[in-house]
C-alpha cells in the first residue's frame, strides 16, 4: 500500500504519521509531501528517516491513498490531480466538505456510503466529529430535533503558530501572534472569519456538517465557537432536544453502547471529561449528562476529544482503514 501524507510537516500531519504507525496501517511505501521550502527534510517514521518530496513527484508516484492536511487552497489545487492519477484522497480541510458530490465521513456513522468511485473524501471539522460521534446513537433511537453547542477549543486547532503564541505569552516572551489578541489568561469568542449572519465560519461548519453527516436536514443546530488557552483537546457544552421521551438510564445505556465513546461521569467523585484526559487518545469522552429542567425531552452533556487525533488524524486514518478493508482503493 503506497500512501502519501500531504502536509506532513504540520501539526496534524505529524499526528497522522503517529496514528498510521500506532494502528499498523499497511504502508509499504510512504510519501511525505510538503511545500517546496520543506522538500528534502527528513522525518522519522517507524524508526526510519523518510525524505520530504514535492507535490508533482507525489502525484506522479500514484499512491493508492493520499491523506491531505495542508489547508483548503492546497486541497482545491491538488486533490483533483491525485484523484485523476487514480489516488483516493482523504482530505482534512474544509475545501470539499459541503460539495454535494463529495462524501463527508465519520466512519462510526456513515462509512458504508463509500464506494470505489469516491476519489475525494472529506474529513469533517474537528468540533463536528466529536459531537456527532457522541450523539449518533442517541439520534438513531430518540431523534434529535435541536442542538445548542458552545465549544471551548484548544490552540492546537489553529496550528504551530498559535501554540508558539501561547507558550511565548506564558513565558513572557515577545513573538509572532496567531490571534488578534493574547490567548494566555484569556478567552476569544472568535474562530475563523465572521460571516454575514454574525456567525463565524467555524460555527457554520458545525451547523451544516452535522446535517450532512447525519443525513437529516431537519436537525436545527446553533453554535458558538470559542478559543481557550489549552493544548490537547476541544471541549463542548451540548444541549440536545429530542422528539421522543427518554430516561437518563436509557441515555447512559445508549452512550455505553456507542462506538468510539467513553463515558466519564461520576460527579460524586469529581470525575468528568477534561482536555488533559483526552490528550493523545482516540476516544470521545462524555460526561456531565443531565436532564434540562427547563423543557421536556432535552439533555445537557459535556463532550471532550483530542482535536488532532479523533478530530483530524485518527478519523482520516480510520477512513483509509475502511477503504482498504472493503477493497475500495
Amino acid at each position: 500500500m503506497k500512501v502519501a501524507v500531504v502536509g506532513a510537516t504540520g501539526l496534524v500531519g505529524g499526528e497522522i504519521l503517529k496514528v498510521l504507525a500506532e494502528r499498523n496501517f499497511p504502508v509499504t511505501e510512504l510519501l511525505l509531501v510538503a511545500s517546496e521550502r520543506s522538500v528534502g527534510k527528513q522525518i522519522e517514521f517507524k524508526g526510519k528517516q523518510v525524505k520530504v518530496i514535492g507535490m508533482q513527484e507525489a502525484i506522479a508516484a500514484a499512491p493508492q491513498i493520499a491523506i491531505f492536511s495542508a489547508g483548503g487552497s492546497t486541497s482545491t489545487a491538488f486533490a483533483p490531480a491525485f484523484a485523476a492519477a487514480g489516488t483516493t484522497v482523504v482530505d482534512n480541510s474544509s475545501a470539499w466538505r459541503m460539495d454535494p458530490t463529495k462524501k463527508l465521513v465519520v466512519p462510526e456513522i456513515n462509512a458504508k456510503a463509500l464506494t470505489k468511485e469516491d476519489k475525494i473524501i472529506a474529513n469533517p471539522n474537528c468540533s463536528t466529529i466529536q459531537m456527532v460521534v457522541a450523539l449518533n446513537r442517541l439520534h438513531q433511537e430518540l431523534q434529535m430535533q435541536r442542538i445548542v453547542v458552545s465549544t471551548y477549543q484548544s490552540v492546537t486547532g489553529t496550528g504551530v503558530k498559535a501554540v508558539d503564541q501561547l507558550m511565548n505569552e506564558r513565558a513572557g516572551r515577545q513573538g509572532e501572534m496567531a490571534y488578534a489578541y493574547p490567548i494566555d489568561l484569556n478567552v476569544i469568542p472568535h474562530i475563523d472569519v465572521f460571516q454575514d449572519n454574525g456567525y463565524t465560519k467555524e460555527e457554520m461548519k458545525m451547523i451544516l456538517e452535522t446535517k450532512k453527516i447525519m443525513g437529516d436536514e431537519s436537525i436545527r443546530v446553533t453554535a458558538t465557537a470559542v478559543r481557550i488557552p489549552v493544548m490537547g483537546g476541544h471541549s463542548e457544552s451540548v444541549n440536545v432536544e429530542f422528539a421522543k421521551d427518554f430516561t437518563l438510564e436509557q441515555v447512559y445505556r445508549i452512550l455505553h453502547e456507542t462506538e468510539g465513546v467513553r463515558v466519564v461521569d461520576n460527579v460524586q467523585n469529581l470525575e468528568y471529561p477534561m482536555p488533559k484526559d483526552a490528550h493523545g487518545k482516540d476516544e470521545v469522552l462524555v460526561g456531565r449528562v443531565r436532564l434540562d429542567e427547563t423543557q421536556p425531552r432535552t439533555l445537557n452533556m459535556w463532550i471532550v476529544a483530542d482535536n488532532l487525533r479523533k478530530g483530524a488524524a485518527t478519523n482520516a486514518v480510520q477512513i483509509a482503514e475502511y477503504l482498504v478493508k472493503h477493497d475500495l482503493v
